[in-house]
Order: C-alpha cells, then sequence, then structure tokens
C-alpha cells in the first residue's frame, strides 16, 4: 500500500513537472527552456528532476511520449467501441486531427526544429512517437474493414499512409511556421469528412459503390 501511494506521488509530481515544462516551452521556446527553470516553475529540486529525466531532451521525450499516450487512448478506446470499422474510422478522423494540430503539438513540432541544431533528437522521437501511436491502430481498423469486405486494400500500409495524408496533410508544418491558425471545431469536421470520403472513394469495396 505504501509503494502504491509513492508511486501515485511520483506520477502526480512527474505530471506536474512536465505541465511545468510545457508552460516555459510556450513562454520562452524549447532552447530558453532550462532543466533549472523547469525546476523552479515546478518546485521540484535538481536531484529530483536529473534522477527521473536525466536531461532536458529525456524531460521533452516524456512530454511527447504523454501526448503520444493521448492518441493512443483515444483511437484504442474508439476500436474497442461496438462499431462496424469504417465508422469508427470516420469517427476518430475529427478527434485525432484535433489532438495534432493542438497548441501542444504544435509546440512540440517547433521545439524540434530549433533542436536540430543542438542533438537533433526531439525530432526524431516525435516521429517515432507518433508512427508507433498512431500507424498500427489506423492499420487495425483498415485490415477489419478489408476482412469486413468494406474495402479493397493490397497494401495496409499504404492504405493508412493515405488515409493520414488526406486528414492531416500539411495542417501540422503550416500551424508549425505560423501560416495557418488552429482550426475551430466545424473546419475540423469539414476536413475529416473530406478525408473520409476520399479514402472511401480510393479504397471502398466496388459492390459498396
Amino acid at each position: 500500500m505504501a509503494r502504491q501511494q509513492l508511486r501515485d506521488r511520483q506520477t502526480t509530481r512527474r505530471a506536474q513537472i512536465e505541465a511545468a515544462a510545457y508552460t516555459l516551452l510556450l513562454e520562452r521556446g524549447y532552447k530558453a527552456t532550462s532543466m533549472l527553470a523547469v525546476a523552479k516553475h515546478a518546485g521540484a529540486s535538481n536531484e529530483t528532476m536529473y534522477r527521473w529525466y536525466g536531461g532536458k531532451h529525456d524531460l521533452f521525450r516524456a512530454i511527447v511520449e504523454t501526448n503520444a499516450a493521448k492518441v493512443a487512448d483515444l483511437l484504442d478506446a474508439a476500436i474497442e467501441a461496438p462499431a462496424d470499422p469504417l465508422a469508427t474510422l470516420r469517427m476518430v478522423g475529427p478527434a485525432l486531427l484535433r489532438l495534432v494540430t493542438s497548441e501542444r503539438a504544435i509546440a512540440l513540432n517547433r521545439a524540434a526544429v530549433i533542436d536540430v541544431h543542438e542533438s537533433a533528437r526531439l525530432g526524431t522521437i516525435i516521429a517515432q512517437s507518433g508512427r508507433e501511436e498512431i500507424f498500427p491502430r489506423i492499420g487495425e481498423l483498415v485490415f477489419a474493414a478489408r476482412d469486413a469486405g468494406q474495402l479493397e486494400v493490397d497494401d495496409v500500409a499504404e492504405a493508412v499512409e493515405s488515409y493520414l495524408g488526406l486528414l492531416i496533410g500539411d495542417m501540422q508544418i503550416r500551424r508549425a511556421i505560423g501560416v495557418l491558425k488552429a482550426p475551430d471545431d466545424a473546419a475540423i469536421e469539414k476536413r475529416a469528412a473530406r478525408a473520409f470520403s476520399q479514402f472511401c472513394r480510393l479504397y471502398g469495396a466496388r459492390d459498396r459503390a
């Protein structure tokens, strides 16, 4: 019981530290956000910071992984719901688009661009986390839709690439460079519906046309 309480406290404390790091990232940018600044903002000791995270890159790795886990939880909940695969794919589109264009996701992508001149590790972490969390789950839906006769797909990975390209396109990069404002709910719903419709035209079973 005592060990569980300790783990719970540590989980809560980590969340507070990571929230402080994200706040400073928005206020100061990645380069000016130091471990010392995060420690002060979170009311944590340097010893705790370095024991738990090792350094700045690993701290932001944890934030990226937390963000990726939210995407995974969203997709898992949808996949487990009692609905046919195509209906599920249509349902998760807007939520997925909303997450990947969120302020948190964009701030992390901007940080990765800055980190190219330091370690170039953060961009790799973001790319890997996104692919590891999103691709298999969308692929699972595409597999299921193919098995149900809803889609005609030879290469599932290629189909997943097509769907995500239609859904997200260049929105993340345009948000990151500041030429696109955060889309509102109506814009997200419209784009997700269009992506789904185009995807079905590309891969939909002919007897469903």
